[in-house]
């Protein structure tokens, strides 16, 4: 199978909980990583200049033998089964699974709503806000969710699930986002607990240490 992710040339999490899941699992895959400019006119287009496929216009985007597969979540789980961190036959635990990846997603569109905002101190206040109100509700809900002890939201190993809450709370405490406090993790036990698992897994740390920036910032947990 041949297998070709799109993505610009970021550590996002829309990107990383599907190349890290690969990268895991030992399955081998382009990694291929877009211009800026190329990408703007795909969004207008639907095709990168060489004239592949995006199916909504957007990213990241897996071929599969040239087939293209759209949307963040559900490339995660093909690349998920195909990796054995995603399972292929318990229905209920792929469902539990699937429920923190997509609140991953809730959690993006929340925040990301504040960057349409043109004035910077009402984007920073507009986050603080954010940040201590439904932010942090959703971080307590999900911090309920995780069985205490556990180093893995659905055990008994690490998910997808785990990969992309680790990767978009980094992103959430790296300080890159004005108004969004490096600390938002204090008070949550069970997420740091989760995200130090991720950040120390040793596939994890190779892949890092491969692809990004010496000097990247990858969250405060």
């Amino acid at each position: 199978m041949d297998l070709c992710f799109i993505y610009a040339d970021l550590p996002f999490w829309r990107a990383e909980v599907s190349r890290i899941t690969l990268h895991i699992g030992g399955i081998t895959f382009e990694d291929r990583r877009v211009q800026s400019a190329d990408f703007q006119n795909a969004k207008e287009t639907g095709q990168l200049k060489d004239g592949t496929i995006l199916p909504f216009h957007q990213i990241p985007c897996l071929l599969v033998d040239g087939v293209p597969i759209a949307q963040t979540a559900g490339i995660a789980r093909f690349c998920g089964k195909l990796a054995g961190l995603y399972p292929t036959d318990d229905d209920l635990k792929a469902a539990q699974i699937d429920q923190f990846v997509d609140l991953a997603t809730d959690l993006n569109v929340m925040v990301s709503k504040t960057s349409s905002i043109e004035d910077p101190a009402e984007k920073v206040a507009a986050r603080k806000e954010l940040a201590q109100g439904l932010l942090a509700r959703k971080l307590s809900m999900l911090e309920r969710c995780i069985p205490e002890g556990s180093d893995w939201i659905v055990g008994p190993k690490i998910t997808i699930a785990d990969i992309a809450i680790w990767r978009l709370l980094g992103w959430l405490s790296s300080g890159i986002l004005d108004g969004i406090p490096t600390h938002i993790l204090k008070g949550f036990p069970n997420i740091r607990r989760v995200c130090l698992a991720v950040d120390t897994h040793p596939k994890v740390r190779e892949w890092v240490a491969m692809k990004y920036p010496e000097n990247y910032n990858r969250g405060q947990y």
